[in-house]
């Protein structure tokens, strides 16, 4: 096709919005290992489950056959107030670069929450609602997926626990208050609110916390506190297939203007927003219908895939939720507090971790000085102050664009971004202040985490 044809700016027609979420597991040769009952070492069942979520995202969570699943109505329709987002033809970046490459990115960042998290939050909040529940609690680190919670509560009215990684709370403070703007309570973790809290400060004197840390306390309150529920905004199927509208949003407008990907890029913390980037170009490569190169990015100081096990662990630090087979720096790792984004969960989607693992998408993990010398890069060429999670994904965008300088190739390369990051200027103004520096765990760091992992036949 014409370049010239190309807008700067892709939209879809609301009735080429997704109608069905995408569960790219029907597609997988080999199923994510399924997750495990400490206790009993055997799978956990539907019925051990409901206590923990929704009835309904149960269903979702366990369902791996089914590849395409209807999207509620109700869902489409809040969905309409922000999607279809924009996939956006990175020019001023491409001419900065100088490099023949062609750089598309998802903006996940036009709504009040400023990241992807609201498309599963929304989702989340409905089926709580809908069986009747008064409110859900959850974890978060960076603060956006708590952010995207507390607004799709506030739409349902529904009570809403947050337990913010203290790190962040302490750092991002205005973005705790928009969560106490939509209702929702925030609670630094750990905190001394919860039995599983007050243990890990036992043990872990000022210790600044993790998510694992988040959602040992969140687990916790939910179980018992009778009509509560957990809600995660990461690492689990369900959420995966929730974010699929991204993926299925953007091949449906590159689609449209005959645009072949060679290069798919995204962010990686605890999968979400990569899995939902990717699955259906990922369906298509499992099914042999095309090819891309996949890569996930992830920061050099929780580097979960490039330097963590494939194992089963627990995904909490408090040890109290189940076992998941995944790439894991073990559930007791605590990343730096100096690293200034999200993406600091000790493992990975079960779902991504298997795709890894079997050859079907690669990962890289690189420093955050670097990181946020990419976001400045972007911001000043394209006007969107990118969130420290997304520009992970940037600084390889880049990388790969300036590889194409080096070689003359014409690639065309597409990532995700994922937010903005007006809500974290204190990471900012350390980088502009020179104040900013990369922190990487030791082998023997790693190392001795990895060795707590649990024993699993």
């Amino acid at each position: 096709m014409d370049e010239r044809k190309i807008p700067y700016k892709i939209y879809l027609e609301e009735n080429e919005m997704p109608k069905n979420w995408y569960n790219l597991r029907a597609d997988m040769k080999n199923k994510p290992a399924p997750l495990v009952n400490p206790g009993t070492g055997k799978p956990l069942t539907a019925e051990e489950l409901s206590p923990i979520f929704c009835e309904e995202l149960v269903a979702q969570e366990l369902d791996d056959t089914n590849p395409f699943i209807e999207i509620p109505e109700e869902i489409r329709d809040f969905y309409k107030m922000y999607r279809p987002s924009p996939l956006v033809r990175a020019y001023c970046l491409e001419k900065k670069l100088q490099t023949p490459a062609k750089i598309y990115y998802k903006f996940e960042g036009n709504n009040t929450s400023g990241s992807h998290k609201l498309n599963s939050a929304i989702a989340q909040a409905y089926y709580a609602k809908k069986q009747g529940l008064k409110g859900v609690t959850t974890e978060t680190g960076a603060g956006q997926w708590g952010t995207a919670l507390s607004m799709a509560c506030s739409y349902f009215d529904l009570d809403c626990k947050v337990y913010m990684v203290k790190v962040s709370y302490e750092q991002k403070p205005f973005r705790r208050e928009v969560m106490r703007t939509y209702g929702a309570s925030v609670v630094p973790s750990p905190s001394e609110t919860t039995e599983i809290g007050k243990k890990i400060l036992a043990e872990h004197p000022g210790t600044t916390g993790s998510l694992g840390c988040a959602i040992s306390e969140a687990v916790e309150v939910a179980t018992k506190n009778p009509g509560y529920r957990y809600v995660l905004g990461s690492v689990l199927n369900q959420v995966l297939l929730h974010q699929s509208v991204i993926g299925l949003e953007t091949k449906a407008a590159l689609d449209k203007y005959d645009i072949h990907p060679d290069i798919i890029i995204g962010c990686a913390g605890g999968g979400s927003n990569l899995g939902g980037l990717i699955a259906p170009f990922m369906g298509e490569k499992l099914k042999g219908n095309a090819d891309y190169r996949i890569v996930a990015v992830e920061p050099a100081s929780c580097p979960s895939f490039t330097r963590g096990t494939f194992a089963y662990d627990f995904c909490d630090t408090g040890m109290i939720c189940p076992l998941a087979k995944m790439y894991t720096l073990g559930s007791s790792f605590i990343p730096s507090a100096n690293h200034a984004g999200g993406l600091r969960f000790h493992g990975m989607s079960t779902t991504l971790s298997q795709l890894y693992h079997d050859g079907y998408m690669e990962a890289v993990s690189v420093e955050q000085t670097s990181v946020f010398e990419a976001a400045e890069q972007f911001a000043r060429v394209e006007g969107i102050l990118p969130a420290p999670e997304s520009s992970h994904a940037i600084r390889v965008a880049i990388d790969e664009a300036l590889k194409c300088k080096e070689t003359g190739e014409e690639k065309t390369i597409v990532f995700g971004l994922t937010g903005t990051g007006y809500f974290d200027l204190v990471a900012y103004e350390k980088y502009n202040n020179g104040e900013m520096s990369d922190v990487i765990p030791t082998d023997e760091d790693i190392a001795a985490s990895i060795a707590k992992l649990p024993k699993v036949e």
